[in-house]
């Protein structure tokens, strides 16, 4: 009996077990996601995220100790030089399982399992700003009453060039005149 027991054997042996979640660990470091089954990818995550915790230490003990759960020299050297560096502030949660539907065959559940910081579209709209050219300032409320929509302010900015440039016309014939009023006088 399994009383409280909460390890996932995945219906294999410990060896096959480990020798699976080493091979996953070493393809997610060296893809930084991977698509498998939901029990796996939770399996996978347990088993990922204290070598990743190690990697930011880099000595040669935790070295070793990463490579005797990899085993692979590749997967080590990509682990200590990319991915630790970008996981250094980062304390803890370095995976996430997005769900992905059903397989077709068997109708196991699928997801895919990423490392956090690697995925170009959740990271990139995070550190997005926006500007905003408005002499009212104040709460989201005003804000969205100010926005208008781009045609507007289309037509709004060729107002006011068509206005300067009105401006602009008329004060440079004067400006010729009164110099030649002044020659003639002298």
């Amino acid at each position: 009996m399994r009383h409280g027991k909460k390890h996932n054997h995945l219906g294999r042996k410990t060896a096959h077990r480990h020798a699976m979640l080493s091979n996953m660990a070493c393809s997610l470091i060296e893809h930084k996601r991977i698509s498998t089954t939901i029990a796996k990818a939770k399996a996978l995550r347990v088993y990922v995220e204290p070598i990743l915790t190690k990697s930011k230490d880099d000595s040669t003990h935790n070295r070793r100790t990463t490579f005797s759960y990899l085993k692979s020299k590749e997967a080590v050297t990509e682990l200590f030089r990319t991915i630790a560096p970008k996981i250094a502030d980062r304390p803890g949660g370095y995976t996430r399982i997005i769900r992905t539907g059903y397989r077709l065959g068997d109708n196991a559940e699928m997801c895919l399992i990423e490392l956090v910081d690697f995925n170009e579209v959740y990271t990139s709209g995070e550190k997005k700003t926006t500007t905003r050219r408005s002499r009212r300032g104040g709460s989201s409320a005003t804000k969205k009453a100010d926005a208008a929509p781009a045609a507007e302010v289309v037509e709004e900015a060729e107002v006011v060039e068509e206005v300067k440039a009105d401006e602009a016309a008329p004060e440079a014939p004067e400006a010729d005149a009164t110099e030649e009023e002044k020659k003639e006088e002298e």
